[in-house]
């Protein structure tokens, strides 16, 4: 397991504003190349997942970014134009590396299932032309997940000429927790369907791929009650599928403002207003009463904001999961944050494996 310290709880906060921050990356997380990053709409988990990726792809790796849910996102973080549905350089990675994203389409993703394991190209060109995709998927709407989790079970077990993986990780930008596991496993039930042939053999593949030791699912959370609630329900849930969950990422974490021990007595409202006036003059500033009375409102908050998110770090503690905390970007998030927030995934020795 992951190694994370919480020395706020023990210290003055300003000494250590993002005390989660994950200090060595588990033997076991090491060797996946599937990395699934899901997490409670509003979250950030395109932010995540694209600077996980990038991350991923330090030291000279190949990493592909996948994202399956047709908003475009990957595209908008790195101010491209739109992704067509093929795998498109979109950044280097620092020490050489490369990343490429994929936007995952259900028609083209359908065509190209019926030209590999039926050798339907053309019929499947004229099934287009007769609108007959469109319906089909929209019919269906789980045969969209086996289309894009059959695709992603492409990408990660394509090799070389050399018979080497051609890409060291694949990250996917999931759909939301609530949704997650019924994603990954929904080729299960296409298997129990197909008793035999291609349909069965490609579902059995990612079967097993999904729940191997070569895919993880991170969550990313928010240190608020609903995104919690849903962290810790959908941990549950993929225990209860047998799926991996990975890192929990604790995403916009604001550093405390306020040593540890003055905290419990502020929240409940206690602030000597004229302790923090002399502060202020012993600092060269000085305000009036409206100001300060202002200024001790703000503090009070900060203090019940700050109990509220130790709770709930203290809630996340308990799935025994790591975690990894990345801070409130509050100029908001450009390719330039994406490196930043990669690099504090590297510092903590998360990579590709070797």
């Amino acid at each position: 397991m992951w190694d994370s310290t919480r020395t706020a709880k023990q210290g003055d906060t300003a000494k250590t504003p993002y005390p989660d921050r994950v200090t060595s990356w588990d033997g076991e997380l090491e060797q996946a190349r599937l990395h699934v990053v899901s997490g409670k709409g509003g979250t950030g988990k395109t932010t995540v997942a694209a600077s996980l990726a990038l991350a991923l792809a330090t030291g000279g790796k190949k990493v592909l970014l996948i994202e399956v849910e047709g908003r475009q996102g990957i595209a908008q973080l790195f101010d491209s134009a739109p992704l067509p549905y093929s795998e498109e350089w979109i950044a280097a990675a620092p020490g050489g590396g490369e990343l490429r994203a994929l936007a995952i389409d259900a028609e083209p993703a359908l065509l190209e299932y019926l030209s590999m394991f039926y050798n339907l190209g053309f019929a499947g060109r004229t099934l287009r032309k007769m609108g007959a995709i469109e319906f089909a998927t929209t019919l269906a709407p789980g045969l969209r997940d086996v289309l894009f989790t059959g695709k992603i079970k492409e990408c990660v077990g394509r090799t070389d000429e050399r018979g080497r993986y051609v890409y060291d990780a694949v990250v996917v930008d999931a759909p939301p927790t609530g949704r997650v596991v019924k994603f990954l496993d929904v080729t299960r039930a296409m298997a129990d369907l197909a008793k035999s042939g291609p349909i069965r053999d490609h579902s059995d593949g990612v079967v097993r791929l999904v729940h191997s030791s070569n895919t993880v699912v991170h969550l990313v959370t928010l240190l608020e009650e609903l995104p919690v609630r849903e962290t810790l329900e959908a941990v549950e849930e993929l225990d209860a599928a047998d799926l991996r969950p990975g890192a929990v990422v604790l995403n916009r974490v604001r550093p405390g403002r306020l040593p540890a021990r003055s905290v419990p007595a502020a929240a409940e409202g206690r602030v000597d207003a004229e302790r923090v006036r002399g502060g202020l003059e012993a600092a060269g500033l000085r305000v009036n009463d409206s100001t300060l009375d202002g200024l001790v409102h703000e503090t009070i908050e900060h203090a019940i904001r700050h109990r509220a998110e130790d709770a709930a770090r203290d809630q996340l503690a308990a799935t025994d999961l790591p975690t990894v905390s990345l801070p409130d970007l509050t100029a908001g998030i450009d390719v330039a944050e994406l490196y930043e927030l990669a690099e504090i995934f590297t510092e903590h020795g998360i990579r590709s494996p070797r």
